[in-house]
C-alpha cells in the first residue's frame, strides 16, 4: 500500500496495519499480551520513559496491538493522534480527570447520554461548572460561556431523542473564543461525519459501539484532530510541553488519563474491535438504511405517537442533519400512542432484542425511562424530553423486510395476556 496515495474509507481502514512493519507478515497486528517491554539499553529506556523518543514503558499506556487500533482510528478520523480506553466513559473522564481543575467551566449539551450525564454532575460536584444548554442553538452555548469555559461538550446526535447540535456554528465559536471544542462522534462514527470539519478539537469515540460492532469488546478513544492549539490551553504542565506544541493535549491526557486514572484498553479487546472496525462502512450503510425504512414506517402508524430520527422530515433538524452526515444513522427512538404498554409491545418482538447496547449487528431495543435514564428521575428526564414511553433502537443489519415485519406485528398483535 503506498502511503501517499489518498484510498477510499474501507480501502485505508483494511489496509492501516501494513503501514508499520507487521511480525511475520501477517496482516493483522499479532496480540501482544506483556504487559512490560524490556530494553537492551537502560538508556533508551529512561529516554523513552522521558518522552525524548518513541517507546513502550508499560502495559497501562499502552502496546503494539492498541497502538495499531489507535492508528486506525487516527486514520478514520483523519486526526493527529489517538488514546484508547477501557470504555467510552472511560475516554470522556479522562478528558475531565486531565484537563479540567477547580474553578473551570465547561458548557455541555443537555441532550446527553445518561451516563456522560451522570459524570457531569459528579465533576460538578468536584468544583468545575457545569452548564446544560440546548446544543441545537449555538446562541445558547454562546449565552452560557464565562470567561472561566476550559471546554464546550456535545454530542452529534444525541442518545436517545436523536437531536442533531448546532455543530459547525459551535465550532466557529469555540475557535474565536479559543476553547476546547470535544465531540462525542459515537452515533455518528468518522464514517458518516468526521468532526474535525467542523473545528473539533477532541473527538469521542465509544467503540464498543459501531466501531467495534458486534457486541464483544469494550473500548473508547479520544482522537485530536490537530484543529486545537494547545498553547491557548491554561492547564498543560510544564512536563508536557517538551513535545511539539500539537502533542500538548495528547501527552497529558497519555499521562493523566492512562498512566494515573488507569482507564487502559486491554489488548484483546483492541484486537476485536481493529478486526470489527474494518467493516465499519458496510454495517453503517445498510444499518441506515434499515433505521429509516423502520423510522418511515413507524411514523406512518397511528398507533405510534411520535418517532424521532434525524432521517425523517419532521424531525427538526432534518435539514442540518443531512448537511453534516453521510447518512442518518442507526439510532432511532418512538413513543407508543396512549394505552399501548411499551413493556408489553417490546415482549411481543421475535427479533429485536431488549439490550441496552448500541450499534450492534443485531437490532436492540430498550424502554429508556424505566432503565439507562430511570437514576436521573422524572423531572430532568422532562427536561430532556424523554417520554415514559419511549423506545430506544439501535438498528442492526437484519434484512430489512423482516424487521418491519416484526416491529409492524408486534403493534398489531394484542398478545396473549390482552386476548384472555
Amino acid at each position: 500500500m503506498n502511503d501517499k496515495k489518498k484510498y477510499g474509507f474501507t480501502t485505508t481502514i483494511l489496509h492501516q496495519d501494513r503501514q508499520k512493519p507487521i511480525e511475520h507478515g501477517s496482516l493483522h497486528k499479532p496480540l501482544h499480551t506483556s504487559v512490560a517491554f524490556g530494553y537492551r539499553d537502560a538508556r533508551q529506556l529512561a529516554s523513552v520513559f522521558q518522552g525524548r523518543e518513541p517507546g513502550f514503558r508499560y502495559g497501562r499506556q499502552g502496546n503494539p496491538t492498541i497502538s495499531a487500533l489507535e492508528d486506525k482510528i487516527t486514520a478514520m478520523e483523519d486526526g493527529v493522534a489517538t488514546l484508547c480506553f477501557a470504555t467510552g466513559m472511560g475516554a470522556i473522564g479522562a478528558v475531565f480527570q486531565a484537563l479540567l481543575r477547580a474553578g473551570d467551566h465547561v458548557v455541555s449539551s443537555s441532550f446527553l447520554f445518561g451516563n456522560t450525564n451522570s459524570l457531569w454532575q459528579t465533576v460538578a460536584g468536584q468544583g468545575v461548572g457545569v452548564s446544560f444548554v440546548d446544543a441545537t442553538d449555538a446562541g445558547a452555548v454562546e449565552q452560557a460561556l464565562t470567561p472561566d469555559t476550559r471546554i464546550v461538550f456535545v454530542e452529534t446526535i444525541a442518545n436517545p431523542r436523536t437531536q442533531v447540535a448546532d455543530l459547525a456554528r459551535i465550532g466557529r465559536l469555540c475557535r474565536e473564543r479559543g476553547i476546547l471544542y470535544v465531540v462525542d462522534n459515537t452515533m455518528t462514527t468518522p464514517y458518516l461525519f468526521r468532526p474535525k470539519a467542523v473545528g473539533a478539537g477532541l473527538v469521542v469515540n465509544a467503540l464498543t459501539k459501531s466501531i467495534g460492532g458486534h457486541g464483544i469488546a469494550l473500548g473508547g478513544s479520544l482522537t485530536d484532530t490537530g484543529e486545537y492549539d494547545w498553547q491557548r490551553y491554561p492547564h498543560i504542565a510544564p512536563n508536557y510541553k517538551k513535545a511539539a506544541p500539537a502533542m500538548w493535549g495528547m501527552a497529558q491526557l497519555r499521562a493523566k488519563g492512562l498512566r494515573d486514572f488507569g482507564a487502559s484498553l486491554g489488548p484483546e479487546a483492541a484486537h476485536h474491535i481493529a478486526v470489527g472496525a474494518e467493516t465499519l462502512a458496510l454495517r453503517l450503510e445498510r444499518a441506515s438504511a434499515n433505521a429509516l425504512a423502520l423510522a418511515e414506517m413507524l411514523e406512518a402508524d397511528p398507533r405510534v405517537a411520535r418517532v424521532h430520527y434525524p432521517g425523517l422530515a419532521s424531525h427538526p433538524q432534518h435539514a442540518l442533519a443531512g448537511q453534516l452526515f453521510r447518512a442518518y444513522g442507526s439510532l432511532l427512538s418512538f413513543e407508543l400512542a396512549d394505552g399501548i404498554d411499551c413493556f408489553d409491545y417490546l415482549n411481543r418482538l421475535r427479533l429485536a432484542i431488549a439490550a441496552s447496547n448500541l450499534g450492534d449487528t443485531r437490532t436492540l431495543v430498550i424502554p429508556v425511562a424505566h432503565t439507562i435514564f430511570f437514576e436521573m428521575g422524572p423531572e430532568r428526564r422532562a427536561s430532556m424530553g424523554i417520554a415514559e414511553s419511549l423506545i430506544r433502537v439501535s438498528v442492526g443489519i437484519e434484512d430489512c423486510a423482516d424487521l418491519l415485519a416484526d416491529f409492524g406485528d408486534a403493534l398489531s398483535d394484542p398478545g396473549p395476556a390482552a386476548a384472555a
